[in-house]
């Protein structure tokens, strides 16, 4: 195995022990309808970046991560994905996170079960989702942690962020991990279908919330009905948890995804400001 960097960021080849499927995606996702030209393009320059391999329960996750070229420890970020795999967009996410002095990690938490690179039906996406147990998610999540902290990063300024479906896992992942400092949900979906691998949505866990959460929606998010928002902040304030919430009119679903048709420029700026400001403000940065 190539080690790039003596740090456990690795050259292309994974390891494929108990997995279907490893590749860490190098291009936009296949399984997205419409690809559009990427916005915001990150270099490399002055980062160590590059595909990972994170100790599991049952062999080892893919992901990517990026960093500061420099000793440490960093401020750890972990990136939690759509549903189209850690692709382009969510590596460009990495490195923006490492300009600013974290190490951004991003976990393949699909991985056991598909390469979701490969799958252009939303059927077929749908069918992978369903087969994803939400605690072995929590113990991915966990073993990433665990990883960042050996590769750089400094276990006592840890944040978790994501992204539609990512974004879900963050309500539950902030409901997990007592040892987060903060999240940040972007249009995290907050209802939906429930399952004895999946019992409960965000919403049935925002009273349960164990750090700061900041929720980025859009008025216009067909998943996530602006009542359904007001009521997952409502349940979380009501039982003393630091919430706050971000509802930007005329925006839709996906509003940060910059290689998308959702993509709105002005949303999507503001919301990395207050995401970025979030983690300063709870001693994460």
């Amino acid at each position: 195995m190539d080690d790039v960097t003596g740090i456990g960021l690795q050259r292309h080849r994974l390891a494929r022990r108990g997995f279907m499927m490893t590749s860490v995606m190098t291009g936009f996702s296949l399984a997205t309808t419409t690809v559009e030209a990427q916005a915001i393009h990150t270099d490399t320059k002055g980062l160590v970046a590059g595909a990972a391999q994170i100790p599991v329960s049952d062999g080892h996750l893919p992901g990517y991560a990026a960093r500061p070229d420099g000793a440490g420890p960093f401020p750890t970020i972990l990136v939690i994905e759509e549903v189209f795999g850690v692709n382009a967009y969510l590596q460009d996410v990495c490195r923006r996170f490492a300009k600013l002095g974290y190490l951004a990690v991003a976990p393949e938490i699909y991985a056991r079960i598909a390469d979701l690179s490969k799958i252009t039906n939303d059927d077929e996406i749908g069918r992978v989702i369903a087969q994803s147990r939400d605690s072995q998610i929590m113990s991915d999540l966990d073993a990433t942690a665990a990883w960042a902290t050996q590769h750089h990063g400094d276990p006592a300024r840890l944040g978790v962020a994501g992204f539609c479906r990512g974004g879900r896992d963050v309500w539950l992942y902030a409901a997990h991990n007592p040892h987060l400092k903060a999240a940040v949900s972007w249009y995290g979906v907050l209802d939906g279908k429930t399952s004895a691998i999946q019992p409960q949505t965000a919403l049935d866990v925002a009273d349960k919330i164990l750090c700061p959460l900041l929720g980025l929606y859009g008025s216009e998010d067909v998943f996530n009905p602006v009542p359904m928002i007001h009521q997952a902040e409502a349940k979380a304030k009501a039982a003393g948890k630091t919430v706050e919430i971000v509802i930007y009119p005329d925006t839709p679903h996906g509003f940060h995804a910059d290689y998308r048709p959702s993509y709105r420029e002005a949303a999507a700026k503001d919301s990395w400001r207050r995401a970025l400001a979030w983690f300063k403000r709870y001693d994460v940065a």
